[in-house]
């Protein structure tokens, strides 16, 4: 068990069976962190009964330009916030900081492509 991660992009106008897989995380915290401080800073949007919802878990954000740019300045500038939980493994930056820059930072780029496609990205998670 663990926290796995993951972004897709699909066509606008398509529902969850048009997802494509662009990127996956294996218990990388400070981007859970990031993801989350977003969804929150969105006002916690999710298609279903958020009085259910206790955790940030199995749900999908929807990410903008501006929040895919938001992310790549933390990522260069090393300021992921430090996360932690119980399925979610040692920080990220302590012993896999370079695989994750290089992993976030292609992330970064094939999302930017995506949504020049016109197609939506969004990030998931399950723990």
């Amino acid at each position: 068990m663990g926290l796995d991660q993951y972004a897709y992009k699909r066509d606008a106008d398509e529902g969850e069976d048009g997802n494509i897989t662009i990127a996956e995380w294996r218990k990388h915290n400070r981007l859970q962190g990031w993801a989350e401080a977003l969804w929150r800073g969105k006002g916690r949007p999710y298609k279903g009964n958020l009085d259910d919802i206790t955790d940030f878990n199995c749900i999908p954000v929807e990410l903008t330009l501006s929040d895919i740019e938001e992310l790549e300045g933390h990522i260069t500038d090393k300021s992921l916030p430090e996360t932690g939980g119980f399925f979610f493994g040692i920080d990220s930056y302590e012993e896999y900081e370079e695989y994750y820059k290089e992993t976030d930072l292609q992330f970064v780029e094939d999302a930017r492509e995506a949504l020049g496609e016109g197609k939506k990205i969004f990030y998931n998670s399950w723990w």
